[in-house]
């Protein structure tokens, strides 16, 4: 596993005090951080830089945090599957779950704790190196296939796009086809939201993979407990 010094973030924020404080706070906790005032800024920096992470101040200017988050999961490549932590005004429910509708991986409301950001920016990186070592076997889902080893969904030969997120999730289920999985077990660092960010990604992975996703065949919901892969 690589050290912090290793990772490299990106802090889109455009409050110059908050922005600045956090790259210090950051940067002192060993990772190498870059900076963007704006949206426009982080769209340059993203085209000619790899991240593997984003801290995304929702409440910007212009092109807010979440346009820009829907913006960055829509480019190819890694830069559009790189993890993305937002940054939401406390008491607004709405912008933590349109942001994880979007793609987001992980909220944080302020004002926070810096070391809560830190262990955050922590515990979404494992999960990515977590990913990265999944046991191989691809398992069929009607007309898609998905493979853990590569964190690849494909239906026919057409691969189709999946967020960090979106990978990790699959892959924990995938580990123990047909048995369900308890939902703030899959939740991880979310299970504060009593497992609402998996049932968004859920919904959007039932988008992508199920010909009816209101009546799903492969990831199927069991009451009371969470969810389950039901492959062919």
């Amino acid at each position: 596993m690589s050290g912090p010094s290793e990772r490299h973030l990106l802090v889109v924020d455009d409050d110059d005090r908050i922005r600045d404080l956090l790259k210090e706070y950051l940067a002192r906790a060993g990772f190498r951080v870059s900076a963007a005032g704006d949206a426009a800024t982080a769209r340059r920096l993203v085209g000619r830089l790899t991240f593997d992470l984003l801290v995304v101040d929702v409440m910007m200017p212009g092109e807010d945090g979440l346009a820009f988050t829907r913006w960055l999961r829509a480019q190819p490549g890694g830069a559009g599957a790189a993890p993305i932590l937002i940054l939401t005004a406390r008491g607004l429910p709405d912008e933590r779950i349109e942001g994880l509708a979007l793609g987001a991986d992980d909220y944080l409301a302020k004002p926070f704790e810096p070391r809560e950001l830190v262990l955050r920016i922590e515990a979404i990186l494992r999960r990515s190196n977590r990913a990265q070592s999944a046991p191989p076997g691809p398992v069929r889902l009607g007309d898609c296939a998905f493979d853990p080893a590569r964190g690849q969904l494909v239906r026919g030969a057409e691969r189709v796009r999946l967020t960090e997120a979106e990978v990790s999730l699959l892959r924990q289920l995938a580990g123990t086809p047909n048995a369900p999985v308890d939902r703030l077990a899959l939740a991880g660092r979310h299970a504060e939201a009593g497992g609402r960010a998996v049932d968004i990604q859920v919904t959007r992975l039932r988008r992508k993979i199920e010909a009816d996703p209101a009546s799903p065949r492969y990831l199927r919901t069991v009451r009371g407990v969470g969810y389950m892969l039901t492959p062919d």
